[in-house]
């Protein structure tokens, strides 16, 4: 079965929408000074993809508290080197660049199970989430690097397990999984999100972002499908399977931190009404 990504026009909304308010002069927020020492997080070396590729190095945080059973998959593909030397066979300029298919054309996968969708998740107290917009009939905030939209907490006591449902949204460097025509027929094949594309959101499970090589995902070469030669995953490791002396040390914002909530807070004077989680800037660094 093919794995496709429709390009739909518009999704149906999840949770109530806001009242929209009147347009306020947006208030004068300073630029965040360099973070600090405190600022930062190590993200675990086993949530971390290591995709080297023949455009350059890109490092995707899986987000488990998201996708708990494609972030399995993914970890289990990549010790098993599945990856290594697979193609980004569709790639569409403003919208993302696919890969993961042995067969290189959009038609295969492992010999593994299909993996459950995830579109939504369970939100609970001990979720890390880290609010940058109460909407009160929702909340949108992150959950490590991934930024997420949920119902609103104050629901929470009223659901049978105490959770809240939530969903990825669908920035740009977020990464998906790629499915057929049936909701739980995610396998091997994923996408890099080369732009923010919303119509994506709760019909397909996202499980991770880009920290570091965007400017990779947006130098493959572009197709549908992909003209040869196409562009290459030459190796795909996780962070934890890289030998020490070779492993690259990785720190990411840490967005429970006070540098992150004043780049929120820059990011909402600059955008005012228009304001989107995808406004945020996360800094990374990589040595």
């Amino acid at each position: 079965m093919r794995m496709t990504l429709i390009l739909l026009a518009a999704g149906l909304m999840a949770f109530p929408a806001a009242a929209q308010k009147p347009a306020a002069e947006p208030p004068q927020v300073a630029v965040p000074a360099r973070p600090a020492a405190a600022d930062w997080r190590t993200p675990r070396p086993e949530d971390v993809l290591v995709i080297d590729t023949n455009k350059g190095r890109i490092i995707v945080e899986m987000v488990p508290e998201v996708a708990p059973l494609y972030t399995a998959r993914m970890r289990e593909l990549a010790l098993e080197h599945f990856f290594d030397g697979l193609t980004f066979f569709r790639v569409i300029d403003d919208f993302m660049a696919q890969t993961g298919d042995p067969e290189n054309r959009g038609t295969g996968g492992s010999t593994k199970p299909d993996v459950k969708a995830e579109f939504l998740f369970r939100r609970g107290p001990e979720t890390p989430f880290v609010l940058a917009l109460d909407q009160s009939v929702a909340e949108v905030g992150f959950i490590k690097s991934l930024p997420v939209v949920t119902q609103s907490m104050m629901l929470a006591p009223m659901t049978k397990d105490g959770k809240i449902a939530g969903y990825g949204l669908y920035c740009k460097g977020v990464a998906g999984a790629a499915r057929g025509s049936e909701e739980d027929s995610a396998n091997s094949q994923f996408y890099l999100m080369r732009e923010v594309y919303p119509a994506l959101e709760r019909r397909y499970s996202a499980w991770g972002r880009v920290i570091s090589g965007q400017e990779a995902v947006k130098a493959i070469k572009v197709g549908e499908p992909v003209a040869e030669p196409q562009d290459r995953m030459e190796r795909v490791r996780l962070l934890s399977d890289i030998p020490e002396k070779e492993r690259p040390k990785v720190r990411v914002i840490d967005p429970a931190g006070p540098w992150f909530k004043a780049e929120i807070a820059r990011a909402k004077a600059a955008k005012g009404a228009e304001f989107s989680a995808c406004d945020v800037n996360i800094p990374v660094e990589v040595k």
